[in-house]
């Protein structure tokens, strides 16, 4: 299926000189958003994962549908000051200013292999904390996946670990 209808470019977003790739679209369209799913749950599929953990805000909408697909828990990945239990923290820098990230110290152990969802792949910087966050708790990570791949930023190259995508733009 084409999913590049259901994608809506946002010029100046969320700064000057950005092009936001909106997913909205394809999350309103059921077609659509079951098809993303379904690319990542099958592509994942029989790779021994026990969780699968999603970064705030719209990783959190593609995750938990891929974990019930896949018969696993999700965990949250969230930004600083939201999760309510024992979280630790990592730092990064975005295309467009810096930021961090939050896991509880309990949601992922030695013993989970984990994969990584978010929705769009620009610059890396957040999937990268992610990755280092899930391996400072113990998980092994197999694999990132999402719906977009923004490859002419080159963020894959950054992420020590496989990636997938749905599209990509190059």
């Amino acid at each position: 299926m084409d999913l590049t209808p259901f994608i809506r470019d946002v010029p100046d977003f969320p700064k000057p000189g950005i092009i936001f790739k909106d997913i909205t679209p394809l999350l309103g369209n059921a077609k659509a958003f079951t098809y993303a799913v379904e690319a990542i749950a099958k592509a994942h599929t029989g790779k021994g994962i026990t969780k699968v953990v999603g970064i705030e805000s719209r990783g959190f909408i593609l995750a938990p549908p891929v974990a019930l697909a896949l018969g696993v828990g999700f965990v949250p990945i969230r930004k600083p000051g939201k999760l309510p239990w024992k979280a630790i923290r990592e730092g990064y820098n975005l295309e467009y200013g810096n930021d961090a990230v939050e896991i509880h110290e309990d949601s992922v152990t030695d013993k989970d292999v984990v994969l990584m969802i978010d929705d769009v792949l620009a610059t890396g910087g957040t999937m990268e904390a992610a990755i280092k966050l899930v391996r400072r708790v113990g998980g092994t990570v197999i694999g990132t996946a999402f719906l977009i791949d923004l490859a002419f930023l080159g963020g894959g190259t950054r992420i020590n670990s496989p990636v997938f995508s749905v599209m990509r733009y190059t």
